[in-house]
């Protein structure tokens, strides 16, 4: 069997991970850090294709993972399946409810829009609790025999030594490491409360003034910000108002109470990177998935993982 070492530990590296084992490979991975201190946990982690390119590909990618998502529902993983309500404009991205099982998505009425929203789809998609699913996929890599490591890599001539075969799956970090001008980071912070009683729903509509509500198990995201190229890790007091203020006028009443502040900056690129390197033929990059990690994770894992078959 073909070994691969698979670097980053976050949802993208953890189902590529799976994906490369289901498919025959042996797996290795290396991170600077373990999942719980990743990106991928500190997200609302919502089934939606946002900022993420190009939408031909990714559509089919989100299509895929929503489908692995369902066979997910049997396990307690922290996968469940919850009514949302997504703002759009004319130029917004909706060709993803196409790709969805009939009568998944259907218009939301007025009676069912937040204050603020025109129009809007409503339909049943995946929820991703990370603080469960991410431990879940993780038991999953190393009953299947797969190896972890700490350890920083810093370039791709250090990366191209590790196996016969790599995956960058390191996120942001693939912009030191790779040198790419075309990714950036989009920082996002959100609020984490208790349970609300409000329709899960996202107005991505008008950029800088992101706002939604993610219900969870036992609590409740709030967000949230888009903000480009700015890679502040700190909490801002001034955000923390802005997105209360958003959620108030949303139709809001009740103020939520907060039980932590979270900062995390998504791996944005003009198109998610998905190739191989040209000077290192035996890396492959899988990176730049925006703020829909979650969302097209298994999708873009198991045709990786059809690639490195034929190769």
């Amino acid at each position: 069997m073909k070994s691969v070492t698979d670097v980053g530990s976050g949802i993208i590296g953890l189902t590529t991970a799976i994906a490369l084992q289901e498919a025959g490979f042996v797996v290795k991975i290396i991170a600077k850090e373990h999942f719980e201190k990743s990106l991928s946990n500190k997200v609302g982690a919502i089934w939606f294709p946002f900022e993420i390119a190009p939408k031909e590909k990714t559509n089919t990618w989100a299509s895929q993972s929503y489908s692995r998502y369902l066979l997910d529902l049997i396990h307690p993983s922290g996968v469940l399946m919850i009514p949302f309500i997504n703002a759009y404009t004319e130029g917004s991205n909706t060709d993803w409810k196409e790709q969805l099982p009939p009568g998944t998505v259907r218009e939301a009425t007025k009676e069912e829009l937040p204050k603020g929203m025109d129009q809007a789809l409503y339909a049943e998609v995946p929820l991703v609790e990370p603080g469960l699913y991410l431990p879940f996929l993780f038991r999953q890599f190393q009953a299947n025999g797969g190896q972890f490591e700490l350890a920083l890599i810093s370039s791709l001539e250090e990366m191209a030594t590790l196996d016969e075969i790599v995956v960058n799956c390191t996120g942001l970090g693939a912009k030191e490491i790779c040198e790419d001008p075309e990714l950036y980071p989009i920082r996002g912070q959100i609020l984490r409360c208790e349970k609300l009683e409000q329709v899960s729903f996202a107005d991505p509509t008008k950029k800088g003034a992101l706002r939604y509500i993610i219900n969870r198990s036992n609590d409740t995201i709030i967000g949230g910000t888009d903000y480009e190229n700015d890679w502040n890790p700190e909490i801002n007091p001034e955000d923390t108002a802005l997105i209360l203020k958003r959620i108030k006028d949303s139709g809001i009443s009740k103020s939520p109470k907060i039980l932590e502040e979270l900062v995390g900056l998504r791996p944005k690129r003009t198109s998610v990177r998905f190739e191989f390197d040209q000077d290192f033929p035996n890396v492959f990059h899988n990176y730049g998935h925006g703020g829909a990690g979650f969302t097209v994770a298994w999708g873009c894992s198991l045709e990786l993982a059809e690639v490195l078959k034929r190769g």
